[in-house]
């Protein structure tokens, strides 16, 4: 008996995902052919090395309430059984998996790290997400904080309609705290007010994360409350590949090609093609330089769905233009090399050199452009060439493809990020910075504005394609955690290998009510933070 063709376009979590999991559990049934546009694996969680230090596009986290996703990354990436470098140079307890694999002599393993992410805001530091620290009523000031607070109990009495990101934020979390935290951040992010953005983003990013969570977290905490629950944004602690969330995925990719998968690299599609019947029969695709056809019996896409369904033929002329108004927001990041920063320590953590000990920090600042920077030393010691002398930092910024930032020439853009660290006061001139590297990601970040009101008739159009399958973040159109996009894999295989035509759950991934409640301490769990990634 032949076997069936499954070809899978994109080579990030969700496309190595569904094609690890049909040849484990079909490879006898199954030909599978992963097509990957760029010569990296992981889409944006793909890890990039400049002369020897490591960079993490987006800054991932991996925290998840999906018993399967944990077991996965357990199999790739077994969990450290003995401490890492930093934490025996600092005597920090961790807690360890008996028997797991020791970082300090193996690199296939996955760390567990302390999770701090913190908002620099008129040159103060505060938690993410806002805290009841006596610390956090000191930087308000007293003012401040009866503004915060009076805010907060008009938004319990007085509830906006959720038609937009803003009002869901100002029910939230009041009006004082959201021109303070969210007005300018999620304009920098998206380019849009927060106005023109519909709720169902924050609904599923912050996923009922609220002032009163905030409170009955700090509650719990006071008291030692056992079993507590626990929203995603406030976790204590998450998992991290030794070398960065990329090498989860060069990991994967090597399981599948020692299953007999094939990958091709460098490979752009172009075109996907149905017949008549809505059958897909194959694909386009262009490798150095050269074009070439393909056939399959069934399409797995984690491509961006605007690219998709702009290149498949006899497509209605509604379902395109639905398409072709998707927006996205590009993804820009400068790898900045310091001996040092201007930035104290303040915290109780205990820290290579001494320094703040955040993963990333939100910049909630007017005056700059950049909308986040990431501390590579704190996500994994094994990320930095010289950790004892160095501070290896990824800027970031929010742009769209072809604007005046995208364009910039590499030395321009590079300029151009140090100055707004010399402006903020990290730095104190552009001559303390050693070293820097420019990286771009194109659509990075699937945005809810313009057409998206109408995605439904995408989807429902979509469906009727007995053998295409969409999966993951860009795939579905649809801002999804690491683990999210392994879930639609996940549901893709078993409606593959059970021959369903329903693709109802999955594309119910992270939609349903389960995916947005909060989860409990004592839950196995890994994913993705509801935090920007």
């Amino acid at each position: 008996m032949s076997k069936q063709k499954v070809i899978v376009i994109g080579a990030g979590p969700a496309g190595l995902t569904a094609a690890y999991e049909l040849l484990r559990q079909a490879g006898d049934r199954y030909e599978v052919v992963v097509l990957e546009e760029t010569q990296s694996f992981g889409g944006i969680s793909r890890t990039v090395e400049y002369h020897g230090n490591r960079m993490d596009m987006g800054g991932h986290r991996f925290f998840s309430k999906v018993p399967e996703v944990n077991a996965w990354w357990e199999r790739m990436l077994p969990l450290q059984g003995a401490a890492t470098w930093d934490d025996i140079q600092l005597n920090r307890p961790m807690s360890l998996k008996e028997g797991g694999p020791d970082p300090e002599k193996t690199d296939r393993v996955m760390l567990k790290r302390h999770r701090v992410s913190r908002i620099l805001f008129d040159n103060k530091f505060y938690d993410y997400p806002i805290s009841l620290k006596p610390e956090t009523f000191m930087n308000f000031g007293f003012l401040t904080t009866m503004r915060v607070g009076f805010s907060y109990m008009a938004s319990v009495f007085h509830k906006r309609p959720e038609d937009n990101l803003e009002n869901l934020y100002i029910n939230n979390f009041g009006k004082k705290l959201y021109e303070m935290f969210f007005e300018y951040y999620t304009e920098n992010l998206w380019g849009r007010h927060p106005s023109e953005i519909d709720a169902s983003w924050g609904k599923q990013r912050t996923k009922g994360l609220s002032i009163f969570g905030i409170i009955r977290d700090y509650l719990g905490r006071l008291f030692h409350v056992r079993n507590r629950k626990v929203n995603t944004s406030l976790i204590e602690e998450f998992k991290y590949p030794k070398l960065g969330p990329g090498q989860l995925w060069d990991v994967t990719a090597e399981e599948i090609r020692k299953l007999g998968g094939t990958i091709l690299m460098n490979t752009q599609v172009t075109r996907v093609h149905k017949n008549a019947d809505q059958h897909m029969t194959g694909l386009t695709y262009v490798s150095e330089g050269t074009e070439h056809e393909m056939e399959g019996d069934i399409i797995i896409s984690s491509m961006p769905l605007k690219d998709l369904v702009c290149g498949m033929n006899d497509v209605p002329s509604d379902i395109h233009n639905i398409a072709a108004g998707l927006p996205y927001r590009d993804y820009m990041t400068l790898g900045v090399l310091v001996p040092s920063l201007n930035l104290r320590n303040k915290t109780d953590i205990r820290t290579i050199s001494n320094i703040v000990p955040d993963c990333w920090v939100y910049v909630q600042d007017r005056r700059v452009k950049m909308g986040r920077f990431q501390i590579y030393n704190n996500w994994s010691p094994y990320m930095i060439k010289d950790i004892e002398h160095t501070i290896w930092m990824g800027l970031e910024y929010f742009v769209n493809e072809g604007d005046e930032y995208w364009t910039m020439e590499d030395e321009a853009f590079s300029r151009f990020a140090v100055d707004e660290m010399v402006k903020m006061g990290l730095i104190d001139s552009a001559s303390c910075v050693l070293d820097t590297h420019v990286e771009r990601v194109k659509k990075a970040y699937p945005a809810y504005f313009d057409t998206y009101d109408r995605i439904d008739e995408l989807i429902a159009y979509l469906k009727g394609i007995d053998n295409l399958f969409c999966v993951g973040r860009n795939g579905q159109h649809r801002y999804n955690n690491i683990d999210h996009s392994m879930c639609t894999s996940f549901e893709t295989v078993k409606a593959i290998l059970s021959g369903t035509r329903d693709r109802s759950a999955i594309w119910d991934v992270n939609t349903e009510k389960e995916y947005h409640e909060s989860t409990t301490e004592a839950a196995s769990s890994e994913e993705n933070t509801a935090e920007i990634d």
